[in-house]
């Protein structure tokens, strides 16, 4: 495999790596939003929801760019299916991003006060299950040189276990933080209620997403 990625002349992660760093960026507005919104800065507000949407549009052209370049027939040292498997989950998650600008754009909103250290205990959890996602791709391309074996391998596997850890503590900070906003659910009007219930949902399917990437990266390291 070694003489094949030599072949190449470069990893075939790369693409992947590049379009994992714009995914990145676009899901790192998100946490952004809601310190507008805390604020009513609702100038700022509208700016970053501009971003994310121009970012994810900068994924979404990346994306293609790879599924309209990978080889179908040529031999790539790993199989194409696994490339795009990978590249469709990344997706994900800028698009999941993109979402969370549009539900919080359905009307103005004022945050919750109430369950902010809720929130922020969340969000915090949220960012740094991406963020160890982000470094598994950042450094799939070693694995590559080392065959998807050896300490590089198994420096990869106890991130993919970070991952699905902070993955789980998210999970558990949604739990508290919507027991708290249900506890103060007659201070909203069901409109802003369901529209935090969504937005706060796709939050979390950052989180889902990124542990999904790392776990997709696991079955390559089992099957090689």
């Amino acid at each position: 495999m070694k003489i094949v990625a030599k072949l190449f002349g470069k990893s075939p992660f790369l693409p992947l790596q590049e379009h994992m760093n714009l995914v990145r960026e676009c899901a790192h507005k998100v946490p952004e939003l809601f310190v507008a919104l805390k604020a009513k800065d609702y100038e700022k507000f509208d700016q970053l929801v501009k971003d994310i949407s121009e970012l994810e549009h900068r994924a979404d052209l990346k994306k293609n760019d790879i599924r309209s370049h990978l080889p179908k027939t040529t031999f790539l040292p790993v199989a194409r299916g696994d490339l795009l498997d990978i590249l469709s989950i990344q997706d994900s998650i800028s698009d999941t991003a993109e979402d969370v600008g549009v539900l919080l754009s359905m009307k103005r909103l004022d945050f919750p006060t109430e369950i902010e250290n809720e929130f922020n205990e969340f969000i915090q959890k949220v960012t740094q299950t991406l963020n160890k996602s982000w470094e598994i791709i950042d450094q799939i391309d070693e694995l590559l040189e080392y065959t998807f074996s050896g300490p590089e391998a198994d420096k990869v596997c106890a991130i993919i276990d970070e991952v699905c850890y902070l993955e789980h503590e998210a999970d558990q900070s949604q739990m508290k933080m919507l027991q708290s906003l249900f506890n103060q659910e007659d201070k909203f009007s069901k409109g802003e209620f369901i529209l935090y219930l969504k937005a706060f949902e796709k939050v979390a399917d950052i989180s889902n997403y990124s542990e999904k990437l790392a776990n997709r990266i696991r079955t390559l390291l089992l099957t090689d």
